[in-house]
């Protein structure tokens, strides 16, 4: 039978509903444990009261190994039990705040996309991630601690009735006491607790605004005025945070005054009690160990009061925050979902936000099946909302939008991923690859029992196929050429293929890759490269080991000394120095992040150079470590690149001459720590592009990276090897929300991810707008020759230009549509549209 909890809305259930979600028999098993454990407590003490009076006492030497066995045995079985009941409360609480983490975070995607303009995404985050801990740590020991402590309270309190009712009954007497007056005393230490972080946060708002408004406080002369504000607050906080300390070490005192009741009372009257001989020694041992132990589920009992208490209020805000309804049901219930026509009718549709802010105003649009539709005006005039209503991501507040016949309002989401795609102006990208990326309309289709055309994960020519016709392919080769081959995979085959590809453009230079051989400056032994570092044309090849890499070579001992030997340091450390005064003196102190582009010194270290540049203007002499800096810069340098500092011949010469002799040296001290750059073999260490060219690109030319992808291809397609090394750049990883792609290269994956899916509907909200001329044409030629008459396609249009291309151009004013019909039509009307153009024109 269904828990309760899995039909009723995430944001209604209560924090106890959780305690037995599916752990009923769980539960009930850790009970069990808890009883045996209480027992194994009672035993040690009893056990004490045997060894002194009857063992020690008595002197009975096999009696005290008997009673030390049971003894220790007891209070191992104690412990060992204890152990798997914690480690039960921690599977019951983990697994509860799992199924509670999933529910709310599958309800947090349904709500409206509104909910998150006002929403900020921080907050969400710390909520599910942070805010649930001590919830899962509740949930865990709603049972188990209650049942464990009160049990260990009733089983000491017995054992001490049972050694003297008058003494244990007086000292459990204690208690109810202490029940009475604690709580009231952490009353007031709650409503002190909530006083000072009221005065916190308040003083916290206080520090926020006077720094964000400094310009005010300065243009002001208001310093003594914003200290006194401060000072108000501060002092506030100060007396909220003693009267709260002063309760709390108020509850500590309290605590340790009735915990130190009891042996009073057994002192006083216990001692009495023996000095008639009425009560043994080994008693008054016993009676105090089960004081002592009487106190520790008294204050677990107050932790866990105030675990709940911190839960509670915790799940309480938690729940109360997200507690909105989703604006539309999510699967098909009881029926499969449609299969729509992919006709769109609008009729008299309204949208009000913000009490009576119309965005949309009666608006009236039909669109046949397979038409394709442009909207477009004034930026505010609705075209976007419109689009975004149809796509059923805004609610609309009246008429009605039908697709293929049926309410998009009443739809639910299953049915509009089964009919209808969107691509949107700043589409999101999510961590992860390519590839993944692009499938991810179509996974998320497939797992809801729909079908993708063409997107079958195992269908690479489809994906490759779409790439191209979005202008992404040539991106993707560009991600596989910069990636290396794992060395640890079997990657023989497609070796050979690169050096096979190698070879083409060895040879083919005054053949078929003649136009693109001067772009590449190829790895000669002989000459000096402009375009590798210092480092890379010392070694003449490239390092397999962190010890020897470009971060780290600098400053290897051995390296140093050849470096030396072949005069070669005092350049490098002139070099060096020249780059670190030039290049601060030529950004300055606070460079943009643009500055660094071509630059030697990386962003992150150019503090670092700038104080190094200040002791050398100075004179003063450098540190070991601005030496190794100064060091690290020189072998960096790529005089191709960095222009900074003209490339000194002789320097080069003498480079290109001790190369044999560091290979030499390498060779035979430190075997396998370079891959040098020899023609008849793959180098592990570089990336594909700079296998196959066996050379480095010359940066400098204009168009030659573009060209040369477009002849590696022609060169790999010929060995047969064109689609591993496009899988590659299919598994690029994009980085968070897609921040190492550009902006068109996301609208790009965006565009690709939808057309895969070959929706019925597909809804354009300037989907080409960060697309360069070029790609837009290649897009808009798609649209028009593939999906016209089958997929009806409704977009908002930013390029004016491209309106010839549409069966239909619907302009909007103020949330209404001022006229509509054939983009010919409308010019000679010369209305709105013409008006439109002519003020882009002008």
């Amino acid at each position: 039978m269904p828990h309760p909890n899995e039909h009723k809305r995430i944001t209604k259930t209560s924090l106890y509903s959780w305690v037995l979600y599916k752990s009923v028999p769980l539960q009930l098993t850790v009970v069990g444990i808890i009883v045996v454990t209480v027992a194994m407590r009672v035993v040690p003490l009893e056990m004490q009261k045997r060894i002194i009076n009857q063992a020690i006492g008595m002197k009975d030497v096999p009696a005290l190994w008997r009673y030390c066995a049971l003894y220790i045995g007891s209070v191992t079985l104690a412990g060992v039990l204890k152990f798997a009941i914690n480690l039960m409360q921690v599977h019951i609480g983990e697994r509860a705040l799992k199924t509670i983490r999933e529910r709310l975070y599958e309800h947090l995607l349904s709500l409206p996309v509104q909910f998150y303009r006002r929403t900020s995404p921080g907050n969400v985050i710390s909520y599910l991630i942070t805010e649930f801990i001590p919830v899962a740590s509740f949930i865990g020991q709603a049972v188990a601690v209650p049942a464990v402590n009160v049990l260990t309270f009733l089983a000491m309190a017995g054992y001490m009735i049972n050694l003297n009712p008058t003494i244990g009954l007086i000292s459990i007497s204690i208690y109810p006491i202490e029940l009475f007056i604690l709580p009231r005393i952490q009353k007031y230490f709650r409503r002190a607790n909530r006083r000072r972080i009221k005065h916190t946060q308040a003083l916290s708002g206080l520090v926020g605004e006077a720094i964000s408004g400094v310009h005010e406080v300065h243009s002001n002369a208001s310093i003594p005025l914003e200290k006194q504000r401060f000072s108000k607050v501060l002092d506030k906080l100060y007396k909220a945070t003693v009267l709260q300390n002063g309760i709390k070490f108020g509850i500590k005192f309290v605590n340790n005054f009735f915990m130190s009741l009891g042996p009073f009372v057994l002192f006083l009257i216990g001692g009495w009690y023996a000095i008639q001989g009425r009560f043994d020694v080994g008693a008054i041992v016993a009676f105090l160990s089960a004081y002592e132990k009487l106190y520790d589920p008294w204050k677990e009992l107050m932790e866990f009061w105030q675990v709940y208490q911190d839960s509670s209020v915790r799940y309480k805000q938690i729940m109360r925050a997200f507690d909105h309804s989703a604006e539309f049901r999510q699967v098909a219930e009881g029926r499969e979902p449609y299969h729509l026509d992919n006709d769109v009718e609008i009729r008299n549709l309204s949208f009000v936000v913000g009490g009576n802010v119309r965005l949309l105003d009666n608006v009236s649009l039909t669109i046949k099946g397979g038409e394709h539709v442009a909207l477009v005006g004034f930026s505010g005039s609705g075209k976007s909302t419109l689009a975004l209503c149809v796509a059923q991501l805004y609610k609309y507040t009246g008429g009605s939008v039908l697709l293929g016949g049926r309410e998009v309002s009443e739809l639910t989401k299953q049915d509009i991923s089964y009919n209808l795609g969107m691509v949107a102006q700043h589409p999101f990208i999510f961590d992860g690859t390519v590839k993944e990326n692009l499938l991810y309309s179509c996974r998320s289709l497939a797992m809801q029992g729909g079908h993708c055309p063409g997107g079958d994960e195992t269908n690479l020519d489809e994906l490759i196929k779409i790439t191209q016709q979005v202008g992404l392919f040539t991106d993707v080769l560009a991600f596989a050429l910069r990636s290396r081959l794992d060395p640890r995979a079997d990657n023989q085959v497609l070796k050979e293929a690169i050096l096979a590809s190698r070879k083409e453009f060895q040879e083919g230079q005054a053949g078929m890759y003649a136009d693109v051989a001067e772009h590449i400056e190829f790895f000669d032994m002989e000459s000096y490269s402009r375009y590798m570092t210092v480092a890379e044309n010392i070694a003449f090849g490239a390092a397999n080991e962190e010890m020897f890499d470009q971060e780290h070579l600098h400053v290897h001992p051995q390296f140093q000394a050849f470096l030396e030997d072949h005069g070669l340091s005092a350049h490098l450390t002139v070099l060096g120095e020249t780059l670190a005064r030039l290049v601060t003196d030529e950004l300055g102190p606070e460079p943009s992040h643009e500055d660094f582009k071509d630059c030697p010194i990386p962003e992150a270290e150019y503090g670092d150079y700038q104080k190094v540049a200040n002791r050398l203007d100075s004179g003063e002499p450098l540190s070991e470590q601005e030496q190794a800096l100064i060091f690290k810069l020189a072998m960096g340098y790529i005089p191709g690149i960095h222009k900074q500092v003209v490339l000194d011949k002789g320097f080069a010469n003498r480079v290109v001459r001790s190369r044999q002799d560091f290979m030499d040296l390498v060779t035979e001290r430190y075997p396998g720590a370079f891959t040098f750059f020899t023609h008849d073999k793959y180098i592990d260490a570089l990336n594909i592009q700079d296998n196959i060219l066996f050379g480095r690109v010359r940066t400098d030319a204009q168009g030659a990276e573009e060209e040369l992808n477009h002849r590696i291809m022609q060169a790999l397609i010929m060995q047969g090897a064109l689609e591993p090394v496009v899988e590659m750049g299919l598994n690029f990883q994009v980085g968070s929300m897609g921040d190492r792609l550009s902006g068109g290269q996301r609208q790009k994956v965006a565009l690709a991810r939808t057309f895969l899916k070959v929706p019925p509907v597909l809804i354009l909200d300037e989907a080409t707008a960060a697309l360069d001329n070029k790609s837009q044409a290649r897009v808009q030629n798609i649209l028009t020759s593939n999906w016209k008459g089958k997929s009806t396609v409704l977009a908002v249009i930013h390029r004016l230009d491209m309106l010839p291309y549409y069966d239909k151009v619907v302009v909007l004013k103020a949330g209404r549509i001022v006229e509509q019909g054939e983009y010919q039509e409308l010019l000679d009307r010369k209305g709105a549209l013409y008006t439109l153009i002519h003020g882009k024109e002008e």
